[in-house]
């Protein structure tokens, strides 16, 4: 008792320290909370509550051009505006802090309707009075293995890189899967005090097709027995030290070698604990709850495989509290499903499993808002991202998992789809370069996102308000506080690219109410582009039809280079060294682009594009001018949001409005439907083509589309460079960053301009 009382008064102090912090450190948005849900299991609470988030958004009105006197006026004005985001938030803590955390939430909940509070999991009906008591709500219990399945399909469906492999001592531990368009069907193995096996065949289908009583429960209570230790995870600690080959007889214990016609090895264990029968000996506490780990995993991992082969069924998923993301137990379930069925199905773990069921129990409560009809998407600004919980990786981060861990995900304003003219969908994989597998990758470009803090225009941006300076530090300590997380935990949010690194920046920046800080840049720039417009369309209708063509891809790269996310552009703005973009390129295959030129027209052109001022309107609009002379539709689609300098649809839209008064072609394209404007879903400066709007999708597939262009070092480099379409593709950017010319083969400000030809698949 009093080893339990001495843990209980750490773990308090630990509480007391994390509760006196600010709300919108731990339970944020409080005040406009609504919709609760709680899973309580044997140790942990798992909490959920829906929110009103106001926010600032940058938004572009045009002026009124038709007086004489407004030529030298601004194309369009910017104002910043409130808006409402929904947002899910998910916090996991200990049982232990259940009364005080309810204490918290009651003192800092107001104006909410809510009544009643979902509730799923063994601990619901031993917390249902307090419930009650401390937050005035009706606590509504709900099955939990429906609530297991509603969150699963609910991660699995919205974010990217939740599906993991585990890979003991490899330089990331976490390989993350992309997950199938289509997530079902699959098996769940649920590891809790038992084992269930569930196959989940849809959103609503499911059936527990087997289980077993041998699960943790049973590791928990024989490890007890055996080693004296009461705690779980002080229980895998023992076994994360052990040896189980003093405990466990090998096959080469038996016949003195490997069992060759059986296809033995000598080290397969042939009996759990077949020593102990015979040694004259005391086996340590560590040796004993490996082997008993052992044991138990590889039973489990026999079950899982032979349900899967019953029930032809290749995603096999883990969870429950036996995984709870350590490494001794992931990695021995993962050696258990690779012996078993010989490499032929992947174990598979989530990073949100612990999330799972409080995610489900408040689904349920939301069904009348029909949550799964938007795509939502993980805000890392206030999530705390996947923890190692080995003791030899991040012992600084281990104390946390004794306090709290969050989760926030955030509503988008459209549903995501993947691009139809995806080759294979399955297994396409957005970023060139994994960050989380590359060393010496992950620390240079950590260093440059670092060294990039002190270029984000965030305060210049907001010159008028007082205290823009106060935020924008707050935005630094809490993205240079997330780049060190990064840094010891590269998998905290799936794997680490350069994608993310900008994702998890712009996060940041919303975070602290800084939605555009390029914005009046853009604005500058697309007003002195437009001055010359028709001066550059001149020039153009002089040259010969094979010069024209040259001179367009040329403006297209020059514009391209403009780009205020990299360095060495912030340094070409400055010195203005001489750069050139003649031929021979890195990657050029400028010759076949134009042999396909003469040949028949495309039927539709889907372009994304990138920059706003240069390159959208003296590259882009400028190819626009003479694309439908070998096209007969063309689809730009732009950020949904801003992101860097890159164009949005609505400046987009002002700005074509204004460039097809000046020019006939485009406003005769403009007029028949031939140019359609069509937000992307994105706000990255980079591009992920299996989350894109909706509408855009169905705009390529009614247009049958057979011809995607994409500009841009962050939609064509850092993402894309390797994509594979079904149908023609023409990637092309110039390469801003020494690192990733020199990791191409080349060197600053290369250029790549990449056309490929795939056979056309219907979809």
């Amino acid at each position: 008792m009093a080893a339990e009382s001495e843990r209980v008064d750490r773990s308090s102090y630990s509480m007391d320290k994390s509760i006196t912090l600010p709300p919108n450190e731990i339970f944020r948005n409080l005040e406009n909370a609504k919709r609760f849900a709680i899973d309580i299991g044997g140790s942990l609470t798992k909490l959920a509550y829906y929110s009103t988030v106001q926010h600032k958004v940058a938004k572009v009105r045009s002026f009124d051009h038709t007086a004489k006197d407004t030529e030298n006026d601004p194309l369009y004005e910017i104002s910043m505006q409130e808006e409402i985001l929904a947002r899910l938030h998910f916090i996991k803590f200990e049982n232990a802090y259940i009364e005080t955390c309810l204490d918290f939430i009651k003192d800092h909940l107001v104006n909410t309707d809510t009544k009643v509070i979902k509730a799923t999991g063994g601990g619901a009906h031993k917390f249902k009075d307090l419930i009650e008591k401390k937050l005035k709500l009706r606590v509504d219990k709900e099955d939990e293995m429906t609530c297991l399945i509603k969150g699963c399909n609910f991660v699995l469906r919205n974010i990217p890189h939740e599906a993991f492999v585990y890979v003991k001592h490899a330089d990331s531990e976490f390989r993350f899967q992309n997950t199938h368009p289509d997530i079902f069907p699959y098996l769940l193995i649920n590891i809790g005090s038992g084992v269930s096996i569930i196959k989940v065949e849809s959103e609503d289908t499911f059936e527990r097709v087997g289980g077993s009583s041998i699960g943790g429960g049973t590791f928990w209570g024989l490890g007890a027995l055996l080693t004296k230790t009461k705690r779980f995870d002080e229980l895998l600690q023992l076994a994360s030290k052990g040896q189980h080959t003093s405990v466990d007889m090998l096959v080469k214990d038996i016949y003195g070698g490997s069992y060759g016609s059986l296809g033995l090895t000598g080290d397969l264990i042939a009996s759990s604990f077949g020593k102990s029968a015979t040694a004259d000996k005391e086996f340590s506490k560590e040796d004993m709850a490996k082997s008993l780990l052992h044991m138990i995993s590889n039973d489990i991992g026999q079950l899982a495989c032979l349900y899967a082969r019953l029930h032809n069924l290749t995603r096999v998923y883990f969870g429950g509290f036996f995984i709870r993301g350590h490494p001794v137990t992931m990695h021995t379930i993962t050696y258990s499903i690779n012996f078993f069925t010989k490499g032929e199905v992947q174990a598979l773990f989530l990073r949100h499993e612990g999330y799972l069921g409080t995610i489900g129990a408040f689904l349920k409560g939301a069904e009348e808002d029909n949550p799964n009809q938007y795509s939502w998407g993980e805000n890392y600004a206030g999530s705390s991202g996947l923890m190692s919980t080995s003791p030899d990786l991040n012992p600084m981060q281990r104390a946390r998992s004794g306090t709290f861990d969050m989760l926030e995900m955030d509503r988008l304003e459209r549903q995501l789809v993947n691009l139809p003219l995806l080759q294979d969908p399955s297994s396409y994989i957005p970023d060139t370069v994994d960050l989380s597998e590359d060393a010496l990758a992950r620390e240079y470009w950590l260093y440059c996102f670092e060294e990039a803090l002190d270029g984000v225009r965030a305060v210049a941006s907001q010159p008028d308000l007082p205290e823009a300076a106060e935020r924008a530090e707050k935005f630094r300590h809490k993205y240079l506080h997330k780049l060190q997380t990064l840094r010891h935990q590269p998998f905290a949010y799936g794997s680490l690219t350069v994608r993310s690194l900008l994702d998890t920046r712009e996060h940041c920046l919303n975070e602290f109410n800084f939605p555009d800080p390029y914005s009046k840049i853009k604005q500058r720039e697309n007003d002195m582009a437009l001055k010359y417009f028709q001066k550059a369309v001149k020039s153009l209708e002089e040259l010969s039809w094979e010069q024209r063509q040259f001179a367009l891809v040329r403006g297209l790269l020059a514009g391209n280079v403009f780009d205020w996310g990299a360095k060495a552009v912030s340094e070409l703005h400055n010195d203005s060294p001489v750069f050139s973009i003649e031929r021979p390129w890195l990657v050029d295959t400028y010759d076949q682009w134009l042999e396909r030129l003469k040949g028949p027209p495309h039927k539709c052109a889907l372009f994304f594009v990138d920059n706003s001022g240069i390159d959208i309107i003296l590259g882009v609009t400028e190819a626009i001018f003479t694309f439908f002379h070998f096209m007969i539709f063309l689809v730009l689609a732009s950020n949904s949001s801003p992101a860097l300098n890159d164009v949005t649809n609505n400046e987009l839209q002002i700005l074509t409005e204004r460039i097809a008064a000046m020019d006939p072609v485009i406003q005769s394209a403009v007029k028949e439907d031939r140019l359609t404007l069509v937000q992307s879903g994105s706000s990255s400066p980079c591009l992920d083509l299996s989350r894109l709007d909706k509408v855009l999708a169905g705009v390529v597939r009614e247009r049958h589309t057979d011809l995607v262009i994409i500009e841009g070092m962050g939609r064509a480099i850092h993402t894309n460079y390797y994509a594979l379409l079904s149908c023609e593709s023409l990637k092309m950017a110039v390469i801003k960053n020494s690192w990733l010319a020199d990791r191409l083969g080349g060197k600053l400000f290369s250029v790549v301009f990449k056309y490929e030809v795939k056979d056309v698949k219907t979809g």
